[in-house]
């Protein structure tokens, strides 16, 4: 599928920051496309009987049935910088609002609005690419952790994501290399790395073999 170079740019636009109907109609591709990648950042989040964790960037959050699923008695709270997918997330999860212990909110993509310690887990798919500043927002990360608390951060790597035709000015690509220079800026520490390939339909609607990593990582 080809598109012009407008239409590309709004992609891009449209990934750091999903509005309006395109907004919409993207992240419903996010999470088909991105599935795989948050079950197993889900899962290798080891969940626990009574966590309170955190998915920062949740998109319109369809997966949420999944933790809930594979474990009931947890508290989950998701940040966006995009009021169209918090409304959307609640829109689509107004079943498992009003059952369980789920709360949304928007943020500035800065600041994380929550105190010092709050979250046992963290989890957050395809969003580093966006932060504006890394080290400062990882910083942040873990302020809101708990002591031994852990971030599960996944992305796609740069080899894969330097070729994709929408990612322009607005993405910053990373590497396993990448991330551990930027990690040991911080009190935090690598703990496991996973390894992924898996063939999914791009943004732009080819068929290509997308190779991320699920990266476990403990505040020390």
């Amino acid at each position: 599928m080809n598109f012009s170079d407008d239409e590309l740019k709004e992609i891009e636009k449209q990934l750091s920051n999903p509005e309006g109907e395109f907004g919409i109609k993207i992240a419903e591709n996010m999470n088909e496309s991105n599935i795989q990648m948050t079950i197993s950042s889900i899962d290798f989040l080891n969940l626990s009987e009574s966590d309170i964790i955190l998915e920062i960037g949740h998109g319109n959050c369809a997966h949420l049935k999944k933790i809930f699923d594979k474990i009931k008695n947890v508290q989950y709270y998701g940040l966006e910088i995009s009021k169209t997918m918090k409304d959307e997330a609640e829109r689509i999860n107004k079943e498992l609002i009003l059952r369980n212990d789920v709360n949304f909110d928007i943020y500035n993509g800065i600041k994380i609005p929550f105190s010092k310690d709050s979250f046992h887990k963290i989890f957050t798919v395809n969003t580093i690419y966006f932060w504006k500043k890394p080290a400062a927002f990882l910083r942040e990360i873990h302020r809101v952790l708990k002591k031994d608390g852990i971030l599960v951060l996944t992305f796609a790597q740069k080899e894969f994501m330097k070729n994709l035709p929408f990612v322009k000015e607005k993405f910053n690509l990373y590497d396993n290399k990448d991330l551990h220079q930027l990690i040991k800026k911080i009190d935090l520490e690598i703990i496991e790395i996973a390894n992924k390939t898996e063939r999914v339909k791009s943004k732009s609607g080819d068929l290509v073999d997308r190779k991320y990593s699920v990266v476990k990582i403990k505040k020390l």
